[in-house]
This record gives structure tokens, sequence and C-alpha cells, in this order.
């Protein structure tokens, strides 16, 4: 047994001491022993506890995968998130303002995907443990919303129909206004039998809609989401935000930060989730690399009432950056990137000059490193938000302000 003091938390939400050694479940202060000849620490054991240790409010977090942080109160997650964030600004050269940070409640994640395989009794479904590929069952989840709860029995039900003995289930399953959206990968190759199954199950459990490896297999009701109000169906497995509270925080940060714009451009835009509230004031030019989001959106803002202009596009803008000729009739951008940031983008939206930037952003690393382009090229970077809509996970998200 080696003694170890733990000093901070990595990335990924273990504790690291000197070596470095990490450790999982443990927190900066703690002094800990534990087995382990590489640096991956096991047969972990208190020793001296720190003062933000609190009790995990789920009785299935020592077992399961779905959570790292459970361990740790509030106020010290709220604090360490914040700091990821303004870690990686200053190794980028960068300070910023922080806002309070935003935290989604116990019970409102309404997106969630599922493991789910057949047993020699029947089928279970939940997350996988902790760096195993064994599913945890999980009846008492304080991280789903309710409504998404109802989706394990469903995804039990769809192993039993279409999974493999050899191979789990991925159900990929979000609330809403209609009922639970599924979206299965993993499963049998379809059949005649097995379509006319799947849509029965549908049916008798209420869904909104069904989908197999992308392929739609019933439709009960649209799968409807309201983005401020405004009502969007989107295809099967589109991204949304992981809560209706992330999502609201999010919006709200953007809107105030492109203020009064009237000709706003929105940048990985999926299905509206910021373009289509943005259009009640201001003239906005949606683009997204996936066509079926950008016509879920269209379909939206036909639908609607009292909206201004929402035009689009599908570009990849990795590989086909908005060009400074096409940037500059706009007062703002919203850019909403995955982790891997918009490196091209950013470039080309220093070249334009756009007076307002609001960046959301899922990657503080990443982040960091386009700030710092927009910062070098003249912009200033006002304030950061952190939402945390992954509670007690180590992801973090931010939106931010730039003005030129």
């Amino acid at each position: 047994m080696k003694r170890i003091q733990i000093n901070r938390l990595g990335h990924h939400g273990d504790g690291i001491g000197d070596g470095p050694v990490y450790a999982p479940l443990t927190l900066p202060g703690e002094v800990i022993e534990a087995e382990g000849d590489d640096d991956r620490l096991s047969d972990i054991r208190i020793i001296e506890p720190s003062p933000d240790r609190v009790a995990p409010p789920c009785r299935h977090f020592k077992s399961c995968g779905g959570c790292q942080l459970q361990h740790a109160s509030d106020d010290f997650l709220a604090a360490w998130k914040q700091d990821v964030v303004r870690v990686a600004l200053s190794a980028n050269d960068l300070t910023a303002e922080f806002l309070p940070i935003a935290v989604s409640p116990p019970r409102s994640r309404r997106r969630a995907t599922f493991s789910a395989r057949r047993t020699k009794k029947g089928a279970m479904a939940g997350f996988h443990m902790r760096g195993s590929d064994v599913i945890v069952e999980i009846p008492e989840c304080q991280l789903l919303h309710p409504d998404l709860m109802r989706a394990l029995p469903v995804a039990e039900m769809l192993a039993c129909a279409g999974a493999s003995r050899k191979h789990s289930l991925s159900v990929a399953a979000t609330t809403s206004l209609n009922g639970l959206d599924i979206s299965i990968s993993g499963g049998k190759p379809l059949d005649g039998p097995l379509r006319l199954e799947l849509a029965a199950l549908a049916g008798q459990q209420d869904l909104a809609r069904l989908s197999w490896e992308d392929e739609v297999i019933a439709t009960r009701l649209p799968p409807e989401q309201r983005f401020d109000g405004v009502a969007v169906v989107p295809p099967a497995g589109a991204f949304l935000q992981a809560t209706q509270e992330g999502e609201d925080a999010l919006r709200q940060d953007v809107v105030a930060i492109v203020g009064t714009a009237t000709k706003v451009a929105d940048l990985f835009s999926g299905c509206g989730t910021f373009a289509l509230p943005l259009a009640r004031h201001a003239a906005v030019h949606a683009v997204e690399g996936e066509k079926a989001m950008i016509e879920a959106l269209d379909r939206g803002w036909r639908k609607s009432e009292g909206l201004k202009a929402v035009t689009h596009e599908a570009r990849d803008l990795f590989r086909r950056p908005l060009l400074p000729d096409e940037l500059a009739r706009f007062d703002a951008v919203v850019i909403d990137p995955p982790r891997a940031g918009a490196q091209a983008q950013v470039a080309e939206l220093c070249a334009a000059s756009v007076p307002t930037i609001a960046y959301v952003s899922c990657n503080p690393a990443s982040f960091a490193r386009d700030a710092r382009t927009l910062v070098e090229s003249g912009y200033q970077l006002d304030a950061v938000r952190v939402v945390d809509q992954f509670r007690w996970s180590a992801h973090v998200e931010l939106v931010a302000a730039f003005r030129r």
C-alpha cells in the first residue's frame, strides 16, 4: 500500500498525486492509501478526507459510470469547473470576468444514451460500470429527468426484440413534448418480423418516435421540442442541449450578447436552439453541416408566427468556413462548434471584424485557443459564464462575449 496526498483534480475528474498518479473518486487535499504499480491507483482507502467530500446522493454512484463527481460538494464543483476554464484561458495568456455559474438541478437530464442487452432471464438496461463494459441498472438515478427514466424498461423490451446475445444495444433516448424519442444502434438487421414487432412496441409504449439504425420505424406523434416557444421537430438522434435549464441559460446569455443587432449569423446552428429565438428581433442566417437539422429548423420557422427572416444553408464550416465578404453583412455572430472548436472559422471572423461574437463552447481548451486568436486580432473578451448541465460530471460548458 502506498500513502499519497491528492494535489488536484484532472480534467476527467480523477484526483492526481505526485508522479503523477491518478486516483478516481478522490479530492484535492485528501490523503489516501492505495495499490498500483503504474500511474493508475486501485483499492483506494481515504485516510484524511477533504472537507468538500459529501455523501453521494445516488445509491448507484459507486458502481455506475454515469457520474464521476457525486462525492464532491456543489460549491467545490462550481469553483472547480470555473477554474478549469480560468486555467485554460491563463495557458493562453488570457483573463476574463466570470459571471455566476448556471447549474442544472438533479433529475433534469432530458437525453441520455443507455446500453441494453439480453440476458438468460430477459434483458437489462442502464449505464456502464466505471471503466468496464458491464451494464449497471439504475432504477433510482438522480441525474435523469423522471420522463427519461421511462426509457429504461423500453430499452429492455427493445433488447429482447432486437439485440443479439453477443452485443448490447445503444439506446439514445430524448424526452419531447409528445413522448419519448428513441433511436437504436447496434441491433440486429431489420427484417419484416422485426419491423412489425418494433412498430407494435412503439405503439404499446406510447413512444413519439422509434428509429432503428437511422431508419424511422414508427412515429406516433412528432417528437416536438420548443426553443423559447418555437416548435421544432428534430431529426432522429439530432443534437439537443442536455437539460432545459442549461438551454435556457445559454440562450439568455446569447440573446443578451447579441443585443440590438439586426442581422445575425448563427454558425453550427443545429436545429435552431439560438437562431429561432433570435429571429424574434433580428434577421438570422443559420449555417449547419447536417442538412436534416437545417431542414428541421426551416420547417419550425415556417410554421411560427412573429419571427423575422431566417435564411439557412447546409455547409461544412470546418472545410468551408464563411469568408469575410460573406460575414461583412452581419452585426453579430453566434458560434457553437463541437469539441474541436472552430479554428478555421475563427480566422475568417478575425479578418471580417464582425462587431460582436457570442461563443458557446463544450471544450474549455479549444475555446481558449480560439479566444486567444480573437483577442490577438483586436477583440475584447468581455465575460464568461460556465453552464453546468452535465451535473456531477467533469464536462464543462460555457458562453462568452467578444466585442471588437
